[in-house]
């Protein structure tokens, strides 16, 4: 069918106070599309609900008004057709990185030589061959997170979901992860829908940006990104137009940058 991939319309989400507390809004009346083969960002001050969102659309946490639609149904339960990459790599130790990637299709019931065929490509994509038979505690942080996203690319997902997952690296891991992730999205023409708190990250690697403010979150500006691919995440400023873009997402973004200040 033809439309957005992932859809949020009008959410809310209200947690119960702690200790019989008053009730804390995170997400007030959020709407926007996640286009089929696009990279989307949502960028905005922590606390703001950021990872709120891609827990509902992954149907981890339901909305407390509003909806969340994949390809237009309801996303009423865990939604199995979402990948989800969290912020830590979350591998598990006592499997070899094999076994963590296979797991899914383990999971799956897919055959023995295809998961052979598909854990071989996704390692491959992600510049792992040859640590097969390693466990996580023998990989670099750099190298787990790449295993996580082999884990979750292996099994095909409509839509992959990333929760800030380059924020524990360090700068040149970053950057490196950064471009592995343009060159993989490209490649599969994947659809994704990536947290950050970084603007710099979120212009180099999106086509659209969706800029939110301070709790309860609303949307300020949704802004197309429309650099030329593959884009140079070594040096931003070498892309023709990234001053600019990188100008448009900040002036949406600064007053909350200002109120967070003031809150403290």
């Amino acid at each position: 069918m033809s439309g957005p991939v992932l859809s949020f319309d009008h959410v809310q989400r209200t947690f119960a106070g702690i200790g019989g507390g008053a009730p804390t809004r995170v997400l007030d009346s959020i709407s926007f599309d996640v286009a089929a083969g696009h990279f989307t960002a949502v960028i905005g001050p922590s606390g703001c609900g950021k990872s709120t969102l891609l827990h509902m659309g992954a149907g981890l946490l339901s909305p407390s008004a509003g909806s969340v639609r994949h390809r237009g149904a309801a996303v009423s339960g865990v939604n199995r057709e979402v990948g989800f990459v969290p912020q830590q790599a979350q591998l598990f130790p006592w499997k070899t990185l094999w076994q963590n990637v296979e797991l899914p299709l383990v999971l799956r019931g897919v055959g023995a030589a295809e998961r052979r065929r598909r854990v071989a490509e996704a390692l491959n994509a992600v510049g792992l061959n040859g640590f097969e038979q390693h466990f996580p505690g023998q990989l670099s942080g750099g190298m787990q997170k790449r295993g996580s996203i082999a884990r979750t690319m292996v099994y095909r997902p409509d839509v992959i979901l990333m929760d800030e997952p380059f924020g524990a690296l360090d700068a040149q891991t970053r950057m490196v992860m950064q471009d592995d992730l343009q060159t993989l999205s490209l490649d599969a023409s994947a659809t994704i829908l990536f947290v950050t708190h970084d603007i710099t990250e979120a212009v180099l690697l999106a086509d659209n940006v969706v800029v939110l403010s301070q709790r309860p979150a609303r949307i300020l500006a949704e802004i197309a990104i429309t650099l030329a691919r593959p884009r140079d995440v070594f040096q931003p400023f070498r892309n023709s137009g990234f001053d600019l873009a990188y100008e448009a997402v900040w002036s949406a973004f600064r007053s909350q940058v200002d109120l967070g200040r003031r809150a403290h």
